[in-house]
């Protein structure tokens, strides 16, 4: 492959640098997807061997150069024509490359059709250069899963200390975009699976509103919290890549909620005086007090909303906060909802063509057998403890499920965001979101100390994470919280707060 030579740094210019250097003729797709191929081979598959890239897409010549045709003869389809971009690898795509979520279970079959995400951001000219490792079937197979780790990729490495851990689930898309190698990626969440990666990777994350971006052709694990969000190195890139996102899909009845709420474009919100007048709760008890780095990094932060004019209500009180420690709800709903959700996903997987006679997995059941029958590479560094558990739970919807579900949505909305936003007339939540990185160890599992998304996970909410600062060289970032629908807002904060504080600094790959 002949070396490509750019006008600017790849690794860290964004969508709008390289939309102007092709608008003004500096730069052509072909030449951007060649210079990030050889970024990815002498940094992912080579050198620090970040293993972030589970797969890459063998025809994104061919699309980049369709695409440089189309914009010689006048036709740019918007501001991301060919800008590319990598999915994490349990979001569909219907052409060359697998979508496994990690599992070996799932290298036989294909989906029938593109994920809805996927074919928005096609139609908008962007490039699907590949997919991304992730925590195997997003983190529900065990528990003392060792985060970035699946059958089929392998560890994902932390690409400011490679001995240290990316989280997850969407460790790829975090670690991909942190490195270099797309401007923007997208994740999933649950629970913390975007924002985690994405803040332990210096890098920004958004988590929508659960229904504001479809899930259709996304393997589930739950769809009262599951959610699709941009991961990407500047709060102006993910919100460029939000507004694809967004619409009713009838293929996700979810989305039908977000009629009248979604934006087509979320960087009308990118307003760098949005904290001036803002009012913002702290709420220390849960979100505070886990790492002493990640208060010290928050602190500082409040500093600075504080200096650009926010009102800081500090402290506000979560009602659920205490008990949301105890509660098992959350759990209970996932386990429930996986055996279901994913059982409906598995259906409409069809026959790989290398692969007609192989038996393609079609409910819980067949990959708790399949990974039993393959354990010595499903299985070598942990169980499916989590598998087991929601195997034996009952039809939809049943009683205990139903007063999981009720409880996890009353500790998340009624006396979770929406009390507390409520009694203080808060604009916004924020807290650490999350502690520096911990060294990858398989037989200790994850060392996760604590963390923000619970509330607005089990409430279905938003958040955004931004780069606040570094604990020996590891990257922390602040994370702005709201109730529905409020991506406006939280953009709107987390991009005045990116602005004053530029905390983000590429990664050195260090041992």
């Amino acid at each position: 492959m002949t070396q490509t030579t750019l006008p600017f740094a790849v690794e860290e210019a964004t969508v709008a640098d390289l939309q102007a250097a092709m608008s003004s003729g500096a730069l052509t797709a072909v030449q951007l997807v060649e210079a990030l191929l050889q970024r990815i081979d002498a940094l992912d598959r080579h050198g620090p061997t970040l293993n972030s890239v589970i797969e890459l897409n063998p025809d994104a010549m061919a699309i980049a150069t369709a695409l440089d045709v189309e914009r010689r003869a006048g036709r740019v389809r918007g501001p991301l024509h060919g800008i590319p971009f990598m999915v994490k690898d349990n979001i569909d795509s219907a052409d060359k490359m697998l979508t496994t979520a990690g599992s070996l279970a799932m290298t036989t079959s294909m989906p029938a059709q593109d994920a809805t995400v996927v074919r928005q951001l096609r139609e908008v000219g962007a490039i699907l250069l590949g997919k991304t490792n992730l925590s195997e079937w997003a983190n529900i197979r065990s528990t003392q899963s060792v985060s970035g780790w699946s059958g089929r990729g392998g560890q994902t490495r932390n690409p400011y200390k490679l001995d240290h851990n990316p989280c997850g689930s969407s460790s790829g898309s975090g670690v991909a975009v942190s490195a270099g190698f797309v401007p923007v990626a997208l994740g999933t969440e649950t629970d913390g699976s975007i924002v985690c990666p994405a803040h332990i990777n210096g890098i920004v994350g958004i988590k929508p509103t659960v229904g504001l971006t479809s899930r259709a052709g996304v393997i589930p694990i739950s769809h009262s919290q599951d959610t699709v969000g941009p991961m990407a190195r500047t709060v102006a890139d993910a919100a460029a890549f939000l507004g694809v996102l967004t619409g009713v899909d009838p293929r996700d009845a979810a989305t039908g909620a977000s009629a009248g709420w979604s934006a087509a474009d979320y960087t009308q919100f990118l307003d760098p005086d949005a904290l001036r007048g803002a009012r913002i709760g702290v709420p220390r008890t849960v979100y505070f007090g886990y790492d002493e780095d990640a208060d010290a990094i928050a602190e500082a932060a409040l500093a600075v909303l504080r200096a650009a004019g926010a009102e800081i209500v500090d402290p506000v009180t979560l009602p659920s906060a205490e008990e949301i420690r105890e509660n098992k709800a959350e759990l209970q709903v996932l386990l429930y909802e996986l055996k279901t959700d994913l059982a409906a996903y598995l259906a409409t997987r069809v026959p790989h063509p290398d692969h007609l006679d192989a038996v393609i997995p079609r409910s819980l059941a067949d990959l708790i057998a399949y990974n039993i029958a393959h354990a010595d590479r499903e299985m070598p560094h942990f169980g499916q403890e989590l598998f087991e558990q929601a195997v034996v739970k009952g039809p939809l919807p049943d009683p205990a499920y139903l007063k999981a579900s009720a409880d996890a949505r009353r500790m998340g909305r009624e006396e979770g965001v929406d009390a507390v936003l409520d009694a203080y007339k808060l604009d916004a939540l924020v807290a650490p979101t999350g502690g520096p990185a911990w060294r990858t160890d398989y037989e200790a599992g994850d060392a996760y100390g604590g963390g923000s998304s619970t509330h607005a996970a089990i409430a279905g909410y938003p958040l955004i994470t931004v780069p606040a600062g570094f604990a020996d060289g590891l990257p922390v970032g602040l994370t702005f919280m709201g109730r529905a629908y409020s991506e406006p807002t939280l953009i709107g904060l987390a991009y005045a707060f990116e602005q004053l504080t530029q905390a983000r600094r590429k990664p050195e790959f260090y041992l």
